[in-house]
Order: C-alpha cells, then sequence, then structure tokens
C-alpha cells in the first residue's frame, strides 16, 4: 500500500508499505519512533499499534532536535 505522508512544516513524503502494516510501521519507515512523533488522520490521533487504513495521513514531529 502506498501512503502520502505530509510531515507537519517539512515535506511531503510517498511511504510504500506492506499491507498489514500499522501507524508505528509507518512512521519508522520515514525514521521516525513513537515517542518523537505522532501520525494524524482527519486531525485526530492514531494508536501506533492500529493497522494503517488511511492512504494520506499528517505526520506531527512532537521532537526536534537534540
Amino acid at each position: 500500500m502506498r501512503v502520502t505522508c505530509d510531515v507537519v512544516g517539512e515535506n511531503v513524503e510517498e511511504c510504500e508499505l506492506p499491507a498489514d502494516a500499522t501507524y508505528g510501521d509507518l512512521l519508522a519507515a520515514l525514521g521516525y519512533s513513537p515517542h518523537e512523533a505522532t501520525v494524524l488522520v482527519d486531525d485526530a490521533p492514531v494508536p501506533d499499534d492500529a493497522p494503517v487504513a488511511a492512504d494520506r495521513v499528517r505526520v506531527l514531529r512532537l521532537v526536534k532536535g537534540g
């Protein structure tokens, strides 16, 4: 499955994921951990262990920098 990810304030990326992927897998594909970013579907956060059910999401980085 292909998912368009709008990383808020940064860029838009396309991710190719397996059909059984979770939102945590999506974050990992983008290079983020669940501790530093969250996925929003229709402007509502979704659990990291939920299966991906949207073809377009927003990713909000909670932590940036070191």
